[in-house]
């Protein structure tokens, strides 16, 4: 075999058909684990408007790991999200912040 016969070889198979496939399967995971965190913000919202105090933190938890969702897919504006899902200032106040450790 030449080396000529090893390029129409290669381009007889095309090998950007099998990175499409890969490509689709990465974006199907990126929506579906977009997907998880948006319906984690939405629990951990719904327990705090229940008037459960102690959610506040788990909110702040849920809305930081989905904006960092959001921005690691390309997305790096949240203010349509914010006001979506009616995300309450003192959520948004606290993103990031770290919890305290149990001594």
């Amino acid at each position: 075999m030449t080396l000529r016969d090893s390029l129409d070889l290669i381009a007889m198979v095309r090998p950007e058909a099998g990175t499409a496939a890969l490509d689709h399967e990465i974006a199907a995971e990126r929506a579906s684990s977009l997907g998880a965190a948006e319906q984690r913000v939405i629990k951990a919202l719904t327990a705090l408007a229940s008037g459960n105090e102690a959610a506040l933190a788990d909110a702040r938890d849920a809305v930081w790991a989905y904006f960092v969702q959001r921005e690691l897919i390309g997305f790096r504006r949240h203010t349509d999200v914010i006001q979506e899902l009616n995300i309450p200032a003192q959520v948004l106040a606290g993103l990031g912040a770290m919890r305290r450790q149990q001594p």
